[in-house]
């Protein structure tokens, strides 16, 4: 009986990873989660993406139309609160993704920069 669930020990081992913080190797298991995230990618800044689920209540600027840093772009009505997207820089529109009156998901493309 000892021996039969010593086996089963050798066979039901569990695989550790290594991760590496800080220059540190750790072993530890991953979950399924860990395992299934998605990788993180820094943010392209000429893309301005929705930053929460809402409604397009307003397009205040046009293709190819110029905008100096903190200009508003578009009001995007979420929670029954109004949120002025702004320019982040001085830039020029290249393409704009939504029209007004639009239910745009969380992290749709809304305006695209030059």
């Amino acid at each position: 009986m000892a021996k039969q669930k010593a086996n089963q020990k050798k066979r039901t081992r569990t695989p550790y990873k290594t991760l590496n913080i800080d220059m540190v190797n750790y072993k530890t298991l991953y979950n399924q989660k860990f395992i299934n995230r998605k990788e993180w990618a820094e943010k392209d800044e000429r893309k301005l993406e929705a930053f929460i689920p809402g409604k397009i209540v307003k397009v205040q600027v046009k293709e190819g139309e110029g905008v100096k840093e903190g200009d508003t772009l578009l009001i995007l009505e979420a929670m029954k609160m109004n949120n002025r997207i702004m320019a982040p820089r001085d830039a020029t529109i290249k393409k704009i993704h939504v029209k007004e009156n639009e239910v745009v998901p969380k992290n749709h493309l809304l305006i695209e920069l030059e």
